[in-house]
């Protein structure tokens, strides 16, 4: 559908618009105590070559922001590329596009799967009430009500003789140092991405993935994440920030994070395990050396409210992938994980017996798809 947001409530269209004048977007407004916030989805439709797609993707946005009636700032986005001959064209296009307010971009090169050449998904905060800064391509921060919100890059690293161990550990610290440079730390971070190029090649006998949880828990060995004063009482519980690790068709590592800052009482964080599903650190042994360290989410609650980052999320049970091979089952079981993650059981359950949501809550879904065979089921 081409559409032009209209219902500032919903986000539902208003009126249609001639092909080819904007993309396919989806897009979902988030509203609180005066904060305005959009999630974007773009993808475009007007065919053409790279460059032409490219432009038609960032003016569908900027037509969707200017259309809330309020001065609206990119925070960040993720460009989803088609391929590693596409990733140099896109950062030349959209530095040229945004300048000095370049929102934290990362370039991950998967297929979109309608076979166009680039998607992007982006957040968007309105300035009304909101201060942006843009400190470096790595480094983009938002402060409102008492609240800073650090989006920090550990950069975009390729292989280069280094081994999986090696390049998650120096993207770790990558991160770590840039948090540094807007006074933060890996203590404050909450939520985190990783994308891994040849995520499930073989390094000598071990699997790349399992080099790099083995270099993430050794990272996060040194990081006292118990110690933080916004934690929610965990009893006992491990601690650690929400993540996903996914994927790419390029030999490299690409890693950001999200933290957060503040010296509001009311502000606090709690990590969430699901009922349905073995704790990630829990793992048997034979899974890996040493265990994925992430939470299944992280809530973060403010005042009235509560935002849920929730991790990567797949269709297994306790520690087991389910449904091998029916994408539709495959599905299902995954919906039905986040569901439980989030509801109002699994909150009371941790200790929020106030807090809960359904899947009618949530603002944005990002799907990954292994063979693309499976998208239509």
């Amino acid at each position: 559908r081409y559409a032009l947001p209209g219902d500032a409530t919903t986000g539902r269209v208003a009126h249609q618009v001639p092909p080819c004048v904007l993309g396919g977007q989806h897009h979902t407004l988030v509203g609180y105590d005066g904060v305005k916030r959009v999630a974007l989805m773009v993808t475009p439709e007007c065919g053409g070559d790279f460059h032409d797609q490219t432009w038609e993707a960032m003016s569908t946005m900027r037509t969707i922001l200017r259309q809330q009636g309020e001065p609206m700032a990119l925070t960040v986005q993720t460009v989803f590329v088609d391929g590693v001959v596409n990733v140099p064209k896109a950062r030349r296009l959209f530095e040229a596009y945004y300048g000095d307010h370049m929102p934290l971009t990362l370039f991950v090169v998967q297929p979109p799967c309608d076979g166009r050449g680039l998607a992007i998904e982006a957040w968007a905060i309105s300035t009304n009430t909101a201060k942006v800064e843009y400190h470096s391509p790595r480094l983009v921060t938002v402060t409102h009500d008492g609240m800073r919100w650090i989006h920090a890059s550990g950069g975009s690293l390729r292989q280069q003789g280094r081994n999986a161990y090696e390049q998650a550990i120096e993207a770790f610290e990558g991160m770590n140092k840039v948090l540094g440079e807007a006074g933060a730390s890996f203590t404050d971070v909450v939520r985190t991405w990783l994308y891994q190029g040849g995520i499930t090649d073989m390094e000598g006998d071990t699997e790349r993935y399992r080099e790099l949880n083995r270099a993430r828990s050794d990272f996060f060995a040194d990081i006292p994440f118990y110690s933080r004063a916004l934690m929610a009482g965990v009893n006992g519980r491990a601690v650690y920030p929400a993540s996903t690790g996914i994927g790419t068709l390029e030999h490299g590592l690409i890693t950001t994070c999200l933290a957060l800052q503040t010296e509001r009482t009311d502000v606090k964080i709690l990590p969430l395990e699901n009922p349905l599903q073995t704790a990630a650190f829990d793992y048997p042994e034979h899974y890996s050396a040493k265990t994925p360290k992430f939470a299944r989410a992280m809530a973060v609650r403010f005042g009235d409210h509560v935002t849920t980052w929730i991790s990567g999320t797949a269709s297994i049970v306790n520690s087991e992938t389910v449904h091998v091979g029916d994408i539709e089952k495959q599905t299902e079981q995954t919906l039905t994980n986040i569901e439980r993650l989030i509801d109002a059981e699994n909150f009371a359950r941790l200790g929020w017996p106030d807090a809960g949501a359904t899947l009618d809550d949530l603002a944005k879904v990002r799907v990954y798809v292994k063979h693309q065979e499976d998208y239509e089921k």
